[in-house]
């Protein structure tokens, strides 16, 4: 094994590989989106970019989009560099103290939410910094930090660090504009130069039947559905010929809401207003049905049950409890001891593979907390399994420091079994997994890819998806998929774009169809 030889990295401590050498060269010459894959060394790329700019004496910024992903940047550029003033900020500390940490560092690692407001408040500027790091870089839309932060930065370099920027040409577009991107540098687990650094990861989808008591819960809930969508098109809302879906009704009730707060009280605008939240009730409740199983539906049911109590309670849900087929699956579902057959099929999973191997780690996905509660009890009574769940901060969540702690402690196997909601699919370095399974397919290509790379980053990986037959499990997948192919041709159309985009255009243009 060969290592990097640079002034400023420590000796023997960065294995030299060619791609991101010559990727790390690439960004020297100009403002580059770099997209690798999940475990292919982003951040190294971006170490061996720092290391160039320092020699030149100039600053570097490393911005992350959470405080655990900040401080795992910053322990890794401190056991790296040497000779280099390394510091790290957060919004809790007094702003003449960040000034102080900014003045007195070489490299700042933070947030980026905390250096947009200092900078609107003018409490320092950004001329001695030649890079800025941004991690996660595909958030850099409206009104995220990010942008803010570019456009106060004009003299330096720029490195945009992704594994997934998305399929939308406009918002890949959208990313670049904003943080003057004028080059994407994008690498896959099929280049020649990068497969000796991967290893397999074998992806099995898993097919199960619908439990008989779901499946009558759900064409109940179906036909209370219909009855909404009806009157969406008979209020001309809703095209007939488009199938209903979450995305759609929320667009309606975007609408309508405008509409009243123009003035429009009419009866059409209440009544529409009345079905879409309906419609987007319905379809979440059968959405937990199809893909989470009975417990997580219980639970949203007794919360529509309360929701209808209160005089002023909203009147959708107690027109969807009022009527018989809401009553007759309340019934099913309070009797039911059925669960969703998702949840036998991943305890023999989970159990089969620390029989494997004790020594292994498990990461197992979820959309929701309710499920993610559900599961890490069911799994805590597989053999050898020691569980634990990670979520974010909102209502009551882990905070940053118990997320930090908790992952630390994964990694050094005190837990083998880690349950997470979206909050582990996003940058953080979670120890490589031996199996991922994904509770249910996701319509995000962005979410998947990052799930997926939580194992094969060390060793052999394995990944399960799990799919309930004929419901929108299925659909998601294909969804996902088509995105993921999608994103990769809409990268290199979009780089064709930057390359011979003519200087003079104005780079805040947001479309393709502007050029």
């Amino acid at each position: 094994m060969t290592f990097v030889n640079k002034p400023r990295i420590v000796p023997d401590s960065v294995e030299s590989r060619v791609y991101q050498v010559e990727m790390a060269e690439g960004c020297l010459r100009r403002n580059t989106l770099v997209v690798l894959p999940t475990g292919l060394g982003k951040t190294v790329v971006a170490l061996l970019v720092a290391a160039d700019i320092l020699e030149k004496g100039k600053k570097v910024l490393i911005l992350a989009p959470t405080k655990p992903l900040v401080e795992q940047h910053y322990d890794f550029f401190l056991a790296k560099l040497r000779g280099t003033r390394i510091g790290t900020m957060n919004g809790n500390m007094a702003p003449e103290k960040r000034a102080g940490i900014i003045e007195g560092n070489d490299v700042i690692a933070c947030t980026p939410q905390v250096v947009a407001n200092d900078l609107e408040c003018q409490r320092y500027d950004l001329n001695d910094f030649g890079l800025i790091v941004y991690d996660e870089a595909h958030r850099a839309t409206g009104d995220y930090a990010y942008v803010n932060i570019a456009d106060h930065y004009h003299k330096g370099l720029v490195l945009g660090m992704t594994a997934s920027p998305g399929y939308d040409m406009n918002r890949i577009l959208e990313v670049c504009n904003n943080l003057d991107i004028e080059y994407i540098d994008i690498h896959t687990d099929d280049d020649e130069e990068v497969t000796p650094y991967i290893y397999d990861t074998f992806i099995t989808r898993i097919e199960v039947e619908m439990p008989k008591d779901l499946a009558n819960v759900i064409s109940l809930l179906n036909k209370i559905l219909d009855t909404y969508v009806d009157g969406l098109k008979s209020l001309g809302l809703l095209n007939p010929n488009w199938p209903p879906s979450t995305k759609q009704m929320l667009a309606i009730g975007s609408d309508l809401q405008m509409r009243l707060k123009r003035g429009e009280k009419s009866a059409l605008v209440y009544r529409g207003l009345v079905c879409q939240s309906a419609c987007v009730k319905l379809m979440h409740a059968i959405g937990l049905a199809e893909t989470q199983g009975m417990s997580a539906l219980r639970a949203y049911m007794i919360k529509l049950d309360e929701e209808s109590v209160p005089q002023k309670g909203s009147k959708a849900t107690k027109e969807i409890v009022a009527t018989e087929e809401f009553k007759e699956a309340s019934k099913i579902v309070r009797n039911s001891r059925v669960e969703h057959l998702k949840i036998p099929k991943l305890l023999e999973m989970v159990s089969r593979k620390i029989e494997e191997n004790p020594e292994g780690k498990i990461m197992v996905f979820t959309q929701y907390r309710d499920t993610c509660d559900m599961l890490v009890e069911k799994l805590s009574r597989v053999k050898d399994a020691r569980v634990t769940k990670l979520i974010g901060q909102s209502k009551g969540g882990l905070k940053q420091k118990e997320q930090i702690k908790l992952l630390d402690d994964f990694r050094n196997g005190i837990y083998n079994v880690l349950v997470s909601t979206s909050v582990g699919e996003e940058g953080l370095d979670i120890a490589s997994t031996d199996m991922v399974v994904f509770y249910e397919p996701i319509p995000s290509e962005i979410r998947t890819i990052q799930r997926r790379g939580r194992t094969g980053r060390k060793d052999i990986g394995e990944v399960y998806v799990l799919v309930a037959k004929g419901t929108r499990d299925e659909v998601f997948e294909k969804t996902s998929e088509k995105k993921e192919q999608l994103m990769k041709e809409n990268l290199k159309r979009v780089n064709e774009i930057l390359m011979r985009r003519d200087p003079s255009v104005n780079k805040k243009q947001l479309r393709i169809d502007q050029f």
